[in-house]
């Protein structure tokens, strides 16, 4: 992936089936087939070429772990099992807890919304019981899964990592926020109702007149409505994604629900004070470096903004003391995956 690329990784051995995958979405695309048909079959597909690929290495016997993510495990570690490997599943999201409260968001605010089938979630139960560990990413998605039977000695909490380059960059905050300068707000990510934009649409209206600005960056699974205090960009390529990070006052993360929410880290380099909910990463230390949302609501959105358009050096002093910690590089998740290794 162009922008994503390591240079430590410039000589791994990887392989990759990339004509095969164009050829499966070009067929998928031409026969107009979506929905959780197409993902039960794009999983399918890629667990085949995996196992393909693992039975042709010439190093299938020994000791190995075999990592995989969730809902594209299960063939991968039918065969890990057989050869006596160790297996560890990288679960990428709070599994049916999730679907559980997106279906509540989709009723609350009447809008189409298609549940995954019976079979989707068995093979994922199936993928947990051949899982000798399981990664999540945040405590959130750690009592969910347990909240679904999931044995907690299997569970560990390992955190997405992020690194960049070294910044010499220095946010400013005006005296006060006028009409010229509004304080403004970045969402940046899918607009979706899991996320908490219903939340903060409704917040919008409730700081109608006031001198602030939301910024709406990503790909949309639901409607924008037209606001003057509201900017909807798009899709934009990722590497210009840096600009709203670079020209915002305050970042969002209304989420309903997500495994981790890698976008606080990359508003934290940019020295960007974050608002989040508790469920999803525990990346902001309230009060210190941004706002933890107690509860995920229009009137509480409301009261936090209102709180930094009057007074923009609660947001300086945020600022000054954000950045991405420590515990979120590269050589702490080497750690935690070896910690898990031994």
């Amino acid at each position: 992936m162009f922008g994503r690329f390591h240079p430590e990784l410039a000589k791994a051995r990887i392989t990759a089936s990339n004509v095969a995958a164009f050829t499966f979405e070009l067929k998928a695309s031409v026969t107009r087939e979506n929905g959780w048909k197409l993902i039960t079959r794009r999983n399918e597909w890629f667990q085949r070429h995996a196992v393909a690929q693992l039975a042709q290495n010439k190093t299938t016997n020994g000791d190995h772990t075999v990592f995989a993510y969730s809902y594209a495990a299960e063939r991968i570690f039918k065969f890990a099992r057989e050869r006596g490997w160790r297996t560890v599943l990288g679960q990428i999201d709070p599994g049916p807890a999730e679907e559980r409260i997106v279906a509540g968001l989709h009723e609350k605010f009447a809008a189409r919304w298609e549940a995954a089938p019976k079979e989707y979630w068995d093979r994922w139960r199936n993928e947990c019981e051949l899982a000798d560990q399981i990664l999540v990413n945040s405590a959130w998605s750690r009592d969910a899964l347990l909240g679904e039977g999931m044995p907690a000695e299997k569970i560990s909490v390992v955190p997405l990592a992020y690194e960049t380059a070294e910044r010499s960059f220095e946010r400013r905050y005006p005296h006060a926020f006028n009409s010229e300068r509004p304080l403004r707000v970045l969402f940046l990510g899918q607009i979706s109702l899991r996320k908490g934009v219903g939340q903060l649409l409704e917040a919008v209206k409730l700081l109608a007149g006031e001198d602030v600005e939301f910024w709406f960056v990503g790909p949309a699974q639901m409607e924008i409505p037209q606001h003057p205090n509201v900017r909807s960009f798009g899709v934009v390529p990722r590497l210009e994604v840096d600009r709203y990070y670079r020209d915002a006052d305050v970042f969002i993360l209304p989420t309903l629900s997500d495994g981790f929410g890698l976008t606080q880290l990359e508003a934290q380099s940019w020295k960007l004070p974050v608002v989040a909910s508790r469920h999803c990463g525990e990346v902001v230390r309230d009060g210190f470096n941004g706002v933890v949302l107690e509860e995920v609501s229009a009137e509480a959105i409301a009261d936090v903004l209102l709180r930094f358009l009057r007074s923009p050096q609660i947001l300086s002093g945020m600022s000054a003391r954000s950045g991405v910690s420590d515990r979120f590089s590269l050589k702490t998740l080497a750690a935690s995956l070896q910690d898990l290794h031994d």
